[in-house]
């Protein structure tokens, strides 16, 4: 018999060796990571590279975490100062010059009324964190019990924020006016429903709804799908809890530090929340949260919601050079002016593609929603195609373009690029998506078995 030659078999590439272990050892609560099998080792600015080599434009930005972009030079600069001066690293709440500078160069991008008698506290290093503290601290403050917020709306886990504060009155859904996906209906008729239900949720005997302790808003829902405040709406809700004692938490983790056209959404609308809630670009790529309140909401004892990463000062150093140099070169007014650019062009892609079922966002935060006339319709009108969505988010990384899922029914695409990139970049990012849908459109059955090229989209 013949002997044979075993020819070594040659191990897997380092990145499918890495993608193998993370599935094997990590939790099923892994999220971005099911849809986006990449391992990235370099990083700069919009662009990431794997480590199988490939190159891709990254429209995630860490959910919006990265203001400038990968490794700004200003960040890793301010990073660097702090490693080679031997300053501690982790001081709990304790006052630092980094400290120091951090929440000076904060308030000074501030609504004006707001920061002239504000109090911030730092919380555990994640958003969640700060709506927990923010929940807490309107509850010590005006001795009632439970939360309300909106439909639709991403919080971290928004719902267990009171509980996980000591509460135990459970957070309450009011109505959310979108003009997609709202049954109250769309435009200024439907914004004035929701709000006239919101008042009468809060004033009626009857609705089940105790006086809440405080009310929390997005101005621009981000996750749920990129469903902007209408900003007449938010002035109401501003009015309504002002005029019953109720504090205003809005949660800014996403739409903070210039990426909706100005430099903190609110400021589109006027109003002046009682509680902000800060994270995500505020730490300049690194995990911080804050929240800044009313001083006279500072009720709560020391102890009270603290934590030991409450002193990240790598995160406070970065968080500081990327609030100054969004303020120094005017980024939020090139956010607004690019993003609307760039949503003028979705809404030509979505005349040419009928799946398209809606094209909204403000400044650099965008969602482009997919839709199926043959799927069965939700309870406001709408037909989401999330499969379909997923095919666009797995064409768009063949193509080499990152994008992040959202919506209700994550039937929506969103994009939330650095400040930072230029006009070829913006075009180049357009250019990718567009080819992705087209792909998507040609190679995805909806959801009843019907043909790929039968996929219209609806008017909601």
């Amino acid at each position: 018999m013949a002997l044979t030659e075993t020819v070594p078999t040659a191990p897997p590439p380092l990145h499918e060796g890495i993608l193998r272990r993370q599935a094997l050892r990590e939790s099923a609560a892994r999220t971005y990571a099911r849809s986006l099998p990449i391992v990235p080792v370099r990083a700069r600015g919009l662009t990431i590279e794997g480590a199988d080599g490939r190159r891709y434009l990254d429209c995630l930005s860490g959910a919006g975490t990265l203001a400038l972009g990968h490794n700004h030079p200003v960040v890793l600069e301010a990073i660097r100062t702090v490693l080679d001066s031997g300053a501690p690293l982790h001081d709990l709440d304790l006052a630092t010059p980094v400290k120091d500078a951090f929440t000076t160069e904060l308030f000074a991008t501030l609504p004006g009324e707001l920061a002239e008698k504000a109090r911030i506290r730092f919380c555990g290093p994640a958003a969640a964190d700060a709506v927990g503290a923010a929940a807490a601290l309107v509850r010590t403050a005006t001795g009632r019990d439970g939360l309300l917020a909106f439909s639709g709306a991403r919080h971290g886990p928004a719902t267990e924020a009171p509980a996980a504060a000591g509460g135990t009155g459970a957070t309450r859904l009011l109505p959310y006016p979108d003009d997609h996906r709202s049954p109250s209906g769309a435009g200024e008729r439907g914004a004035d429903l929701a709000a006239r239900r919101t008042e009468h949720l809060i004033d009626a005997p009857d609705s089940g709804i105790p006086h809440p302790a405080g009310l929390l808003v997005e101005p621009v829902q981000g996750a749920g799908g990129v469903a902007p405040a209408p900003d007449g709406w938010l002035r109401r809700v501003r009015d309504t809890t002002a005029s019953r004692g109720i504090p205003l938490i809005v949660d800014e983790a996403q739409t903070g530090v210039g990426r909706t056209g100005t430099f903190w959404a609110v400021e589109h609308s006027g109003i002046v929340p009682d509680v902000l809630v800060l994270s995500k670009a505020i730490g300049g790529s690194l995990p911080l949260a804050v929240i800044v309140h009313r001083e006279e909401l500072d009720c709560r004892p020391p102890d009270a919601h603290a934590g030991a990463f409450r002193g990240n000062q790598l995160a406070m150093a970065a968080g500081s050079a990327t609030l100054a140099y969004v303020r120094a070169n005017g980024l939020a007014r090139r956010a607004a002016d690019l993003g609307a650019r760039m949503l003028a062009r979705l809404g030509t892609l979505a005349a040419a593609h009928p799946c398209i079922g809606g094209i909204r966002g403000r400044g650099l935060l965008i969602g482009v929603e997919l839709t199926d006339p043959e799927a069965e319709p939700d309870a406001t009108g709408a037909r989401p195609a999330p499969h379909l969505a997923a095919a666009v988010q797995r064409a768009c990384l063949d193509r080499g373009l990152i994008v992040g899922p959202g919506g209700r029914h994550g039937a929506a695409v969103r994009l939330l690029p650095p400040l930072t990139i230029t006009d070829e970049q913006a075009d180049a990012i357009l250019d990718r998506l567009a080819d992705a849908i087209a792909a998507a459109v040609r190679m995805t059955p909806g959801p009843t078995g019907s043909s790929p090229t039968t996929l219209r989209g609806t008017s909601r």
